[in-house]
C-alpha cells in the first residue's frame, strides 16, 4: 500500500523522500520525445511569478528546456478599440513538453513512476483509496492512504471524487504552429470580442509561430480560430504553412466557490483545484505554489492534511478572487480602452498591467489607434 498516489507530475519531488509515493502520468514522458507531435496546448511561458515559485523550491529552469527565442516584451493588440502597445516582460520561453519532462525527472528515485496511464474508477473507504487504471493494455489497481489529483483541467480525480463541486467556466484552447519567413520580435496578446471573450496569443517558439486562443466550447471554436488568423493578418501577422495543431480544455474560475482543494483522503492541486489565473490563464505559478502548500500540509502527517492544506492556500484563494474582480475592466472593451488610453498619457493603471500578466509598476507604451505592426 502506498502512502500517497499522485495523478500528475508536479508534486512528486516535494514528497518522495518522506513518503512511499506512486506517480501516475497520462503522457508517455518516459520515452524519447517525438518531433512535431501535437502536445499540450499551452503557451509555455514561465512568468516572473512562476520563476519566483521555482526559486523558492530551490529550482531554476535549465537552458535545455528553453527555446532560442526569448522576447523581452509583449506586443498587445486591443482590436476592439484599435489600440496597440508594448510592455517589457521577462518570461522564460519554454518547450512545454521538455518542461514537463524536466519536472518529472526531479522526482526522487524512491517514487514509483508509471507513464501512459489512463485513470479509471476511484474508490474511497475508511482505510484508504483504491485507484484503478490502465497502462500498456493492462488493467491495474493500487491502494493508497491518500490520493492527490494534479491532473489539470477536466481533472478525472475531481469529477470522480467531487461530482457535486461547482466547476470553473470551461474554454477550448486551440493552437496552431506555423512557419513564417520572419518571426515577430515579441510575444503577442490580442483582445477581440468578435473572436473570443477571453484572449488570443502568438508566440515565437522553436523557429515557428504558435498561434492560439481560448474559445467558448459550443460557439464553433474552429470558425473563431479562423477569424483570429484573419484579425492577426490585419495587424501584419500573416503566418505561412501550418505544421500541426493541438487543443486542450481550459478552466477559468469566475467565483471563489469554483475552487476545490479536496477533502478527506483526496486532495487537489494546480488547475485540478481551479488554481489558474482567471485574467491571463497563467497556471504554472499557481501549480507550483499549491504544490508547496500541500507539501507543507503533509509534512506533519497524512492525517488531517485536508484542513491544513485549505488553510495554507488561503493566500492563493484571495489572489484568485482579486483577479476575478479585475476581469471586468480587463475584458469589457470600453473600460479597457479608457484604461489603455489614460495609461498612454503616462498614468499606470492596474487593468492594463493585468492584461500583460504583471503585478509590477512598469509603464506601457501605447501607439495611436491607427498604428499597426
Amino acid at each position: 500500500m502506498y502512502d500517497i498516489a499522485i495523478i500528475g507530475a508536479t508534486l512528486a519531488r516535494l514528497l518522495g523522500e518522506k513518503y512511499r509515493v506512486l506517480l501516475l502520468e497520462r503522457r508517455t514522458l518516459d520515452t524519447p520525445p517525438v518531433p512535431e507531435k501535437p502536445g499540450k496546448c499551452c503557451g509555455g511561458l514561465l512568468s516572473a511569478n512562476a520563476q519566483r515559485a521555482l526559486a523558492d523550491m530551490g529550482l531554476a529552469a535549465p537552458s535545455a528546456i528553453m527555446t532560442r527565442e526569448q522576447p523581452q516584451q509583449v506586443y498587445l493588440i486591443d482590436a476592439d478599440n484599435g489600440i496597440t502597445g508594448t510592455h517589457p516582460r521577462s518570461y522564460i520561453n519554454c518547450h512545454r513538453e521538455l518542461l514537463d519532462r524536466w519536472l518529472l525527472s526531479l522526482a526522487p528515485a524512491t517514487v514509483d513512476i508509471r507513464c501512459g496511464v489512463v485513470t479509471g474508477n476511484i474508490e474511497t473507504d475508511a482505510d484508504g483509496v483504491t485507484v484503478h487504471f490502465t497502462a500498456g493494455g493492462h488493467n491495474y489497481s493500487e491502494r493508497t492512504r491518500l490520493l492527490i489529483g494534479a491532473d489539470g483541467a477536466n481533472s478525472q480525480v475531481r469529477w470522480r471524487c467531487f461530482p457535486t463541486a461547482t466547476a470553473p467556466q470551461k474554454y477550448i484552447a486551440l493552437q496552431g504552429w506555423y512557419e513564417m519567413d520572419a518571426l515577430p520580435a515579441d510575444h503577442i496578446a490580442i483582445f477581440d470580442r468578435a473572436v473570443t471573450n477571453y484572449y488570443g496569443w502568438a508566440i515565437p517558439k522553436g523557429g515557428l509561430l504558435a498561434i492560439g486562443a481560448a474559445f467558448t466550447p459550443h460557439d464553433n471554436p474552429h470558425a473563431h480560430f479562423a477569424a483570429l488568423l484573419v484579425k492577426l493578418a490585419e495587424y501584419g501577422i500573416s503566418p505561412g504553412k501550418l505544421r500541426w495543431r493541438e487543443g486542450a480544455l481550459l478552466e477559468r474560475p469566475r467565483h471563489g466557490s469554483q475552487l476545490c482543494t479536496g477533502a478527506g483522503r483526496v486532495l487537489l492541486v494546480g488547475e485540478a483545484a481551479g488554481w489558474i489565473s482567471p485574467s491571463t490563464a497563467e497556471g504554472f505559478s499557481y501549480a507550483f505554489r499549491s504544490a508547496q502548500a500541500l507539501a507543507a500540509a503533509l509534512e506533519p502527517a497524512l492525517e488531517f492534511a485536508a484542513p491544513r492544506y485549505a488553510t495554507a492556500t488561503q493566500p492563493l484563494r484571495q489572489a484568485i478572487k482579486t483577479e476575478i474582480l479585475k476581469c471586468t475592466p480587463m475584458f469589457t472593451p470600453w473600460l479597457r480602452g479608457i484604461a489603455l488610453r489614460v495609461q498612454g498619457r503616462g498614468e499606470v493603471l492596474t487593468p492594463a498591467e493585468e492584461v500583460c500578466a504583471t503585478t509590477g509598476r512598469d509603464v506601457l507604451k501605447w501607439s495611436s489607434p491607427t498604428t499597426r505592426l
